[in-house]
């Protein structure tokens, strides 16, 4: 029997204007845990509230985590809005297409505040707190943080290895307060995310049977939370690429790699 959600506290969710954020916002309404959404896209924001709040308490903090100052100005308009966060959902991300120096340098940096200063620095603020009411943190990282490298979207794959062992680490740390800590490593998935980075023409020649809806992956992340999963990757397609890729010889793991990645990368 799964553990139940926090019964207090309000699950911060991140990213949540669309795609796997969405998902995971609704999901949690549907289980009954009131919410904050936070993203940049205020208009949808607000509708997904007018949906959600119709069962659960759902309110909105919009937020740009590109800013360095975004994780504290969000934890200060929590404090200052009396919510206290008991599941913190570190989901907002995106890819840079193509080659490490197509792009200027402050096109990575932004990136990077993103993917790993902000998650890293919301969780160090919001953790006091989520130790308090003994819930969690669940890190939507990646299948590419767990398979080799590829050409195209350099940082990506590097960013979501980042966030599992930071998700591992913290789940050792945080064991004995009764928080639970997850990393989801979806594969491919229908989402906006491929349209924003340009590659939506590639992806779409790969089979359906590679691809998972949001919802699937929301409700299997949460799931796995529930669990104590540490790691978990959605799918048995993509559990099956995790363990053949993990037995392979570096060299032909990479060369697999330089195989297939002109298949859903932009290099």
């Amino acid at each position: 029997m799964k553990p139940a959600l926090p019964t207090s506290g309000h699950a911060l969710v991140t990213g949540a204007s669309s795609g796997i954020g969405a998902a995971l916002a609704r999901e949690l309404a549907r289980r009954g845990h009131p919410l904050v959404l936070t993203a940049r896209r205020v208009d949808r924001l607000h509708a997904l509230r007018e949906e959600l709040g119709r069962t659960v308490d759902c309110r909105v903090l919009a937020a740009d985590l590109e800013d360095p100052q975004a994780a504290r100005r969000l934890t200060e308009g929590l404090a200052e809005a009396g919510l206290r966060v008991a599941l913190l959902v570190n989901n907002a991300g995106y890819g840079v297409a193509g080659s490490y120096l197509a792009a200027d340098w402050e096109t990575h940096a932004r990136f990077l505040q993103i993917m790993v200063n902000a998650v890293c620095e919301l969780s160090w603020r919001l953790l006091p707190q989520i130790r308090e009411q003994r819930g969690g943190i669940l890190n939507v990282a990646s299948l590419a943080g767990l398979v080799p490298g590829s050409a195209g979207h350099t940082l990506y794959g590097a960013a979501k290895a980042f966030m599992v062992r930071f998700s591992q680490s913290l789940a050792l740390e945080n064991a004995a307060h009764g928080v639970r800590v997850c990393a989801l490593c979806p594969g491919f998935t229908y989402s906006e995310f491929h349209d924003v980075t340009g590659t939506r023409a590639q992806v779409s020649r790969m089979p359906a049977w590679m691809w998972m809806q949001a919802e699937e992956v929301a409700c299997e992340g949460i799931d796995a939370w529930q669990r104590g999963e540490v790691v978990w990757v959605p799918g048995r397609v993509n559990r099956l690429i995790k363990t053949l890729t993990s037995l392979l010889p570096d060299r032909l793991a990479l060369a697999l790699m330089a195989r297939r990645s002109r298949d859903f990368r932009k290099t």
